[in-house]
C-alpha cells in the first residue's frame, strides 16, 4: 500500500492511494497542473492513474476534476447524487460521457488489486462518502469532512495500517475569528467538520498496536495551525482512557498546498 497527500486543506484536497500495479486519486480539488506536479514527485504521472474517487461535490474536492477527466479520460467513482450535483454546479466544464461509475455507501468494489469499501459520512453535501482501501493484508482509510462520528464510522476505521483523519479547526480560533456567524455554525454542526479535539477523540477509538501511520488532514487555513492540531490531538490521545500515548504512533500533518512524504507498508 502506498499513500501520498498531494494536498489536504480547506482550499484543495487530492490524495494518492496505490499499490505496485494500481494507482488511484481520491478527490481532485486542485488544478490539473498541480495534480500532475504532485504525482511527478512520487515518480508517477497522470497517465498512470487508473481512476479517481470523489468524496463529495464541494469545490475544494472537485475543482480539477473536469480538466483531468477530459485530458486523461479517467473513470470517476462517486455517488449518483454527488455526480448530479457536480454536473448541476456547472463549474468544472464538460465531463466526457461514459466515465461515471455509480457507487453507494457500504459498497465493496475492486479497482485493480485494491479493494475499496465506501461508507457514509456526515457532511452538508448531497451524498458524501469516506473510503477504506485494502490491498493484500494492508489497509488505509480517508475520513475527512466529518461533522461528527458514531459507532458506524468507528467500525469502518478499525484495524487499519494507516489513516488520514480530519483535524479541521481549533474551536476557540473559529469562535473568535472573522467568519460570519452562519459559517461558524455550519462548521461546528454535525454536518460540518471535526475539530482538533474531536479528531483526537475519534482516534482514541481506533488505536491499536498495528496502526503504523496517522495523518491529520483538512486543516483550516484560517482557524487552525499545524502545530496546534498536532499538540491538541497528541494531548487527547495521551490523556485519554486507552493504554496508548501519542508517542506510540507516527503522526504527521498533511500539508495544505504541497505533497507530503510517500508512505509505504
Amino acid at each position: 500500500m502506498r499513500v501520498c497527500t498531494i494536498a489536504s486543506g480547506s482550499s484543495g484536497n487530492c490524495i494518492y492511494v496505490g499499490s505496485e500495479s494500481t494507482h488511484l486519486l481520491i478527490d481532485a480539488g486542485l488544478s490539473g497542473k498541480r495534480i500532475e506536479q504532485g504525482l511527478n514527485e512520487i515518480g508517477l504521472c497522470g497517465k498512470d492513474i487508473d481512476a479517481v474517487l470523489i468524496t463529495h461535490e464541494h469545490a475544494d474536492h472537485i475543482q480539477g476534476l473536469g480538466v483531468i477527466s477530459r485530458k486523461l479520460a479517467l473513470p470517476i467513482y462517486t455517488a449518483e447524487k454527488t455526480y448530479n450535483a457536480i454536473l448541476q454546479g456547472g463549474k468544472i466544464g464538460k465531463i466526457p460521457e461514459g466515465l461515471f461509475n455509480e457507487i453507494s455507501a457500504d459498497e465493496i468494489f475492486s479497482i485493480g488489486d485494491i479493494e475499496v469499501h465506501s461508507f457514509s459520512t456526515s457532511h452538508d453535501a448531497a451524498d458524501p462518502l469516506g473510503f477504506r482501501f485494502e490491498s493484500g493484508d494492508k489497509s488505509f482509510a480517508i475520513a475527512t469532512d466529518l461533522g461528527c462520528y458514531n459507532d458506524y464510522i468507528i467500525r469502518q476505521l478499525t484495524d487499519l495500517d494507516g489513516i488520514l483523519v480530519e483535524s479541521n479547526h481549533d474551536v476557540r480560533m473559529l469562535e473568535a475569528g472573522a467568519y460570519p456567524y452562519f459559517l461558524k455554525q455550519r462548521i461546528l454542526s454535525d454536518r460540518g467538520h471535526l475539530s482538533n479535539e474531536e479528531a483526537g477523540h475519534l482516534l482514541e477509538h481506533i488505536l491499536h498496536d498495528g496502526l503504523k501511520n496517522i495523518i491529520l488532514g483538512h486543516l483550516s487555513k484560517e482557524n487552525n495551525y499545524p502545530a496546534l492540531a498536532m499538540k491538541t490531538v497528541c494531548a487527547e490521545i495521551t490523556m485519554g482512557e486507552t493504554p496508548y500515548k501519542a508517542g506510540d504512533f507516527k503522526i504527521d500533518i498533511a500539508k495544505r498546498d504541497m505533497p507530503g512524504a510517500l508512505l509505504e507498508w
